[in-house]
């Protein structure tokens, strides 16, 4: 039938896979690019990037395939804004979702929409990492660049339109642009009209699974691929990764330690949290929405400790940690290195070590990392049983981070859960490719490429004196926020 490729457009490098129909992974390629910070709180990419890098890890892929390449499925990181001219060129670098900037323009969406209706429409608050905010920073402070804007597109969706020349995008990535109505699954004209935008410039919208046209012949031919094979609409990388852990039902929860946290609920029906702390969004599965808990700086934490210290690889320093006992000898890690969003939703905010003494080696400090980061995922967690009706029966880790097994008993521990790992765990563009499969006619719906899906055999199981010790500590965690921030809006010159 042919092999069924999944781009993931990611915030350090494109990874692209291949897999046969049977969901067996058959090539694999990547290639990275930079992140640019040109100031305190500012993230941004050149989305050309983006494609020199897609090209480079297609080429690779399709020279080891040893089948056709029957389709093609995108996915990447979530709410970033690509700003095109009438030419379709990149008027200036991409805002990414970990960017800070918008503050302010969140502040005003909230005023001129209204917090309640804004959650009723878009099923969120406004906050800094989604596109909406990006835009109007854009209009008040590029007025030039703002005049030239035709286009506004996903970072995902500017590779499709290398791909295939539509404007297209799928209805997960566009939930996280704050522009949705996620009842209707469409551009929500109440809020275009309220924030002063164009829906010309937003791209057409579709489910995930549906076709959004053919590759262009010219890309066809340069990147070695069949010409006319179709390129799904796809998914933002958190709905993407959920299809590659087969969360496709309301009692499985899915969580994954890539650069941000992710819990991951499915619903077959469209609730929110009226408090705005975990999101709401439209799933990649047809009609089906989900919540979201997000930890900004999850595997990014131990990323930017481990660099801090000049390793290469996490496992030793892992290997360290797990000799430690919980609470790592009295210290504590708040891994708010880029702000956060669940519960807090505080742009300002940033992270600290608390407790810390001489006695305290690198060894300490990374435990303290793993742990903070999970106790910040337990805070999403409470946060989604109080939104969430049903009971999470299967727990499925992902991501980078829960491959160590280290990492997965702190989570089991701290949550009280146990949790599985997947057998092939190779996250967003895993999911993209059975997306594709549907999108092709090679699988017959989502819930027939999610078959394919397979867990491994052990669990990793909490332990009860353990899960009570962190409880003690999660209490102390949580109190902390508070005094934190005060400081941190102090140092930020914002209070």
């Amino acid at each position: 039938m042919g092999a069924l490729i999944g781009i993931d457009i990611g915030t350090t490098g494109t990874r692209a896979l291949a897999i046969n129909e049977r969901g067996e992974v058959v090539a694999a390629a990547s290639a990275a690019y930079p992140l640019h910070l040109p100031h305190p709180g500012w993230a941004e990419q050149d989305p050309e990037d983006w494609w020199r890098a897609t090209r480079s890890a297609i080429r690779s892929l399709t020279a080891r395939l040893t089948e056709p390449v029957a389709a093609i499925g995108l996915t990447g990181q979530m709410h970033g804004a690509v700003f095109l001219d009438e030419q379709d060129r990149v008027i200036r670098p991409a805002i990414l979702w970990n960017d800070q900037r918008t503050a302010r323009q969140c502040e005003a969406i909230e005023h001129r929409v209204g917090s309640d209706r804004l959650r009723q429409i878009a099923g969120n608050p406004a906050l800094t990492g989604f596109q909406a905010p990006k835009i109007l920073w854009l209009r008040e402070q590029e007025p030039e660049n703002y005049r030239r804007l035709r286009r506004v597109l996903l970072p995902k969706d500017f590779v499709r339109l290398h791909l295939t020349g539509t404007y297209a995008t799928d209805t997960s990535d566009a939930a996280g642009t704050l522009l949705l109505d996620l009842a209707r699954r469409d551009w929500s004209d109440e809020l275009l009209a309220t924030l002063e935008l164009e829906r010309e410039m937003f791209p057409s919208v579709f489910e995930g699974p549906m076709s959004t046209g053919t590759i262009l012949p010219r890309v066809a031919d340069e990147l070695q691929l069949p010409r006319g094979i179709v390129v799904a609409a796809g998914a933002g990388d958190n709905a993407a990764a959920a299809i590659a852990a087969g969360i496709i039902s309301s009692d499985r929860m899915s969580v994954s330690i890539g650069t941000s946290g992710v819990l991951f609920v499915h619903s077959d029906d469209l609730r929110y949290d009226p408090l705005g702390r975990v999101h709401a969004f439209c799933h990649c599965v047809p009609g089906a929405y989900h919540l979201m808990a997000v930890t900004l700086s999850a595997g990014g934490s131990l990323r930017w400790w481990r660099d801090l210290l000049g390793e290469s690889d996490y496992t030793p320093l892992a290997d360290e940690a797990a000799a430690l006992p919980p609470g790592a000898e009295g210290l504590l890690f708040l891994p708010y290195l880029t702000g956060e969003r669940t519960p807090h939703a505080d742009p300002y905010v940033r992270g600290a070590f608390i407790g810390l003494t001489a006695r305290h080696t690198r060894a300490h400090l990374t435990r303290a990392v793993m742990e903070g980061v999970a106790f910040s995922l337990r805070d999403g967690y409470e946060c989604l049983r109080a939104v969430s009706v049903s009971s999470i029966a299967d727990v499925r880790a992902t991501g980078g981070g829960a491959r160590h097994p280290l990492w997965r008993q702190i989570l089991a521990d701290i949550l009280g859960i146990p949790i599985r790992a997947l057998a092939i765990d190779e996250g967003a563009a895993y999911g993209a490719a059975l997306l594709a499969g549907v999108a092709s006619g090679i699988y017959a719906s989502v819930e027939e490429a999610c078959s394919l899906v397979r867990m491994q055999d052990d669990v990793t199981l909490p332990d009860p004196e353990r899960h009570e010790r962190y409880g003690e500590l999660f209490t102390l965690y949580r109190s902390l926020y508070e005094p934190l921030r005060s400081v941190s809006w102090k140092l930020a010159g914002v209070a």
